[in-house]
């Protein structure tokens, strides 16, 4: 049985052959399950959803995305004597966590009201940040900015993202990407506010601010949520039935080291601009919202192409040229221009990448466990975001003294290169037709 993903009787479909399983079973499971008691698919309640999982996401995902900013306050005034690598765990915890207890938020989403579960996620998530703005040291940072933030945030990722998969099947691609825009635009004027707020009030206070403001956003727009199809409860609350499937440890793997090298740009260009190339902080806020800004038109853009070729073959597509901007723009050409134009396109095509892999799901698995599902490939983006920033600063420390970033965007290349490599592979095991839409 190629694809079974859930207990027993629960089975999706029986299959003999992962490739015609993949490519037919989630198109009838939808249909199955869009009973005379439902609301049908591509309904107007529908962008409701996606409104709030987009409002919901810019609160979550938008201080994770402007990080760079308080990464370089805290490197050169707050804690100028301690590693890069330290400081870059509480950046890479906030992801981690985030994506760690997605495995508990994604059976939270499917066991009670999902309304519930983004508010919860809301106050949490905020008040994490209101405690960091009275810590003194990194390591109460990591705890509280970066753990603790990661884990309220979770609660607001997983029903943002896996909820519009269910309200939408025709514009299921954009519609994703729409939501998760949201967390771009959030990295966007979250990158000059923070630049704003730490010049002006101080880093504390950017912190306060932030955290009221993810509360006041977060709480009022996970009311708007709604469940579509009901999914009956489980008696294991964590099924990982699902890595014995190949199709999906594939996935997992690509998840994997996609994350392992989205964030570094993220993390480390707006640093790269002030330490490397010698421009001002001016410049390092401008970096991190160029990157935002690409993502945001590409999360979109992209997910409307792939709504055209297939969700899979739009995602082959971004992470091979996130991986040739990073190896072959950033790398070679050290210079301000040349920076702009990698954190443009990278930002385009990065951010579409990791938009699709909820609607690869959904088009390979269907949507009824989309959102456990989702929980369990997000554990993967915490080890890949573990081994990412951390790991960077640390060669950027050793072997890059502090100022050269060669060994940093070198490491960072190598994951796209594995995770575009494994995606070539999953492409060709689902159909070997290149023209076929996927």
């Amino acid at each position: 049985m190629a694809l079974t993903i859930g207990t027993t009787g629960e089975s999706e479909k029986n299959c003999s052959d992962p490739t015609s399983c993949s490519k037919s079973s989630a198109p009838e499971l939808d249909s199955m399950l869009s009973s005379p008691q439902e609301p049908p698919p591509d309904s107007l309640y529908g962008w409701v959803v996606v409104f709030s999982g987009f409002m919901m996401l810019m609160v979550a995902l938008g201080p994770t995305n402007s990080f760079g900013v308080y990464l370089l306050e805290y490197q050169s005034s707050v804690f100028p004597s301690t590693p890069v690598s330290t400081l870059s765990w509480i950046g890479s915890l906030q992801f981690a966590s985030m994506c760690f207890f997605g495995i508990g938020a994604g059976v939270l989403v499917e066991r009670f009201d999902a309304r519930l579960v983004g508010a919860m996620g809301g106050l949490v998530s905020g008040g994490a940040l209101v405690v960091a703005s009275a810590c003194s040291s990194p390591i109460a940072l990591v705890f509280t900015q970066g753990i603790l933030f990661g884990a309220g945030s979770s609660c607001l990722l997983i029903p943002a993202i896996s909820l519009p998969s269910q309200w939408m099947q025709k514009h299921r691609a954009a519609a994703t990407g729409i939501a998760l825009a949201g967390g771009s635009i959030g990295g966007l004027w979250m990158s000059f506010a923070t630049r704003s707020m730490v010049a002006n009030l101080g880093w504390q206070w950017s912190l306060r601010i932030t955290g009221l403001m993810t509360i006041g956003v977060g709480c009022p727009a996970s009311l708007l949520l709604r469940k579509r199809i009901q999914v009956p409860k489980r008696e294991k609350i964590v099924d990982v039935q699902a890595m014995r499937n190949p199709l999906f440890a594939l996935l997992f793997s690509v998840s994997l080291f996609t994350a392992g090298g989205y964030f570094m740009p993220y993390n480390f260009m707006p640093s790269y601009t002030v330490v490397a190339l010698g421009e001002s902080q001016n410049w390092s806020t401008s970096i991190s919202s160029i990157l935002n800004a690409g993502s945001i038109a590409g999360r979109i853009l992209v997910g409307v192409l792939a709504d055209f070729i297939g969700p899979l073959n739009a995602m082959f597509l971004s992470l091979l040229i996130s991986n040739l901007t990073i190896l072959a723009v950033w790398l070679p050409f050290k210079n301000l221009g040349a920076l702009v134009a990698s954190a443009l396109i990278f930002g385009f095509v990065s951010g579409s990448a990791v938009s699709l892999v909820p609607v690869v799901a959904a088009s390979l698995f269907g949507v009824k466990r989309l959102a456990s599902l989702l929980g369990l490939l997000f554990f993967s983006y915490t080890l890949g975001s573990l081994a990412c920033s951390p790991v960077g600063g640390a060669l950027l420390d050793k072997y890059g003294q502090g100022t050269n970033y060669t060994p940093l965007i070198i490491y960072g290349g190598a994951f796209f290169s594995a995770a575009t490599l494994l995606l070539g592979i999953l492409r060709m095991v689902v159909n070997s037709n290149l023209r076929v839409k996927i």
